[in-house]
């Protein structure tokens, strides 16, 4: 006959061994900590409320309850927009949602996507963008889990006063996102004023620029529209620049996630997840131009004989591009042909 304690200390071990199997196939129900997802802009901005919460709630859905990620809006968890990206390589965040050029000469081969009258409605530019990624420019987010990345819609000017045409442009201060964006004011005729998009509202109401290049759906949450009263915007679906952004996660922390948690993670990444943020991007377009609208701005559309004026001196940022590249030994005109090839096949 057994002994009863002998019964026990048996069943202790059998649980405690199974509890240890479970947890090494990843299989418990422990909760993991929470992420940490870090951006720079205020809650109620596009992105903030229309992807990255409802990403996060998807993601906490799809784990059952053990992933929790906690948002971190304004850059709350301190630090500059500048520093995002490598506040996601580094661990001081978790995850993070940020401008690619916002840090000069590092995302080369993303650069492409930037080039004047190259991308159109965000959605289809955000696909073609994350399908170009993978394909051409992974190595540039080696150091980082690459969620995804993404563009935001045609780029238009808002300004304090009216621009009719590329004359009017000549010498007015106007905010760049990225060394692209700036090169391609200089060309055109205004003086470039570099900063992320969380200083435009200050920059304007202090007369630092006199206008910026920035989409419709981030101006309500930039109060863009009380500052400024004339939008210019351009003939035909391309607009005058766009802007690259990417999510990305610490290695680290995705790394120590059991196989089932990565799982989550990674079906919530790549060409979903690009258009995902893509098409909030269109939303906030529509709701921004609307807001506009309702405030009786004036939204000046140039005609196809103006906007070709303004792509004929601004292609000369292509050319300027290819030879930069030809000495990093990259290929810019092939990387071209690739992002249009891309673009063309999405916006069909």
């Amino acid at each position: 006959m057994t002994h009863p304690t002998n019964i026990s200390k048996r069943g202790f071990l059998q649980a405690t061994a199974a509890a240890g199997a479970l947890a090494a196939t990843g299989q418990g129900i422990a909760q993991q900590g929470p992420l940490r997802f870090h951006q720079m802009l205020p809650a109620q901005a596009t992105i903030p409320s229309r992807a990255i919460a409802p990403w996060i709630a998807k993601v906490e859905k799809e784990s059952g309850g053990r992933l929790k990620i906690q948002q971190f809006n304004a850059m709350a968890l301190g630090g500059t927009p500048t520093q995002l990206f490598d506040q996601a390589r580094d661990g001081v965040a978790d995850i993070t949602w940020t401008v690619l050029g916002y840090t000069a000469g590092r995302f080369n081969r993303c650069e492409v996507f930037e080039l004047p009258f190259m991308t159109s409605g965000a959605e289809t530019s955000s696909r073609a963008f994350q399908e170009y990624v993978e394909k051409n420019a992974m190595e540039e987010f080696k150091d980082v889990k690459l969620i995804c990345v993404h563009t935001h819609g045609a780029g238009l000017f808002h300004t304090k006063e009216p621009v009719t045409n590329m004359e009017d442009l000549r010498g007015m201060k106007i905010r760049g996102g990225s060394r692209v964006i700036s090169n391609m004011l200089t060309k055109l005729g205004a003086t470039p004023v570099g900063m992320p998009v969380p200083a435009v509202t200050d920059a304007l109401s202090k007369g630092t620029i006199q206008g910026t290049t920035i989409p419709w759906e981030v101006t309500p949450a930039l109060k863009v529209t009380e500052l400024v009263k004339n939008h210019t915007t351009f003939a035909g679906k391309q607009g005058l620049y766009t802007q690259t952004f990417a999510v990305s996660m610490n290695k680290a922390a995705y790394e120590k996630l059991p196989a089932d948690l990565k799982k989550v993670i990674d079906d919530n990444s790549g060409m979903a997840a690009a258009a995902m943020f893509g098409k909030a991007m269109d939303e906030g377009d529509a709701i921004g131009l609307d807001i506009a609208r309702k405030a009786g701005n004036r939204i000046i559309a140039l005609d196809i004989a103006e906007t070709q004026r303004w792509k004929r001196t601004a292609s000369t940022v292509e050319t300027d591009w290819i030879k930069e590249m030809q000495g990093k030994g990259i290929d810019g005109p092939k990387l071209i042909a690739e992002a249009r090839a891309a673009i063309d096949k999405y916006s069909k």
